[in-house]
């Protein structure tokens, strides 16, 4: 079964990245190195200030000196060294992209992600296939809500139903959805390429 249906002539796609293209760090990759598990690392981590940090509201030099609970110090080099190793594309991501780019389709990341963003672009180079202006430490607004969406129809210039979304979370599927724009809960590239196929995005 589809996850959306055609409701006119798709002219942009959208595209989260973490876990729909690119791998996250926080599951294993910064458990490992501050020597902890995912569950003991978010009961440590402060309970704000990553989401000021993804709407770029405060600095990585902030964001660092709040990383913690209890304030301890984390030096920004060696956890930049992590965070490159950790950052991989998803099984299949990279080759389905490249096949959309050829096709023409404009393609933007539509992410909920820090400044953290240039590190992955440093390795991964996401640009050759998508445009990062709506990413949300530059727009300053979070996925689900509306105005993460709405901004882009309204830069681009284009309605709701012309836009094709892709993401890992149905949260965020579900508020696309609510405004009119066409929806893929990612599950793999495989599902995913077979999504653009019926909407006559790919060739079988």
């Amino acid at each position: 079964m589809r996850e959306s249906g055609t409701m006119g002539q798709i002219r942009v796609i959208l595209l989260d990245v973490m876990e729909t293209l690119v791998t996250e760090p926080f599951w294993h990759a910064l458990p490992s190195y501050f020597g902890t598990t995912r569950e003991e690392l978010q009961s440590r981590i402060h309970p704000t200030s990553w989401i000021e940090f993804e709407k770029g509201r405060i600095t990585e030099e902030e964001y660092l000196a709040t990383f913690f609970r209890d304030g301890r110090p984390v030096d920004a080099a060696p956890l930049h060294r992590c965070l490159l190793q950790a950052f991989e594309w998803l099984d299949g991501m990279q080759p389905l992209l490249a096949e959309l780019r050829s096709a023409g389709h404009p393609m933007y990341a539509l992410s909920n992600y820090p400044a953290w963003y240039e590190l992955i672009e440093q390795k991964l180079e996401l640009s050759r296939y998508l445009d990062w202006s709506f990413v949300s430490c530059r727009t300053g607004i979070r996925k689900p809500h509306p105005r993460a969406y709405l901004q882009v129809t309204e830069q681009l210039h284009v309605a709701p139903g012309e836009c094709l979304f892709v993401d890992d979370r149905r949260v965020n599927i579900e508020a696309a959805r609510t405004l009119g724009m066409q929806a893929i809960l990612k599950q793999d590239a495989q599902q995913l390429r077979q999504h653009f196929v019926d909407l006559n995005l790919l060739p079988e």
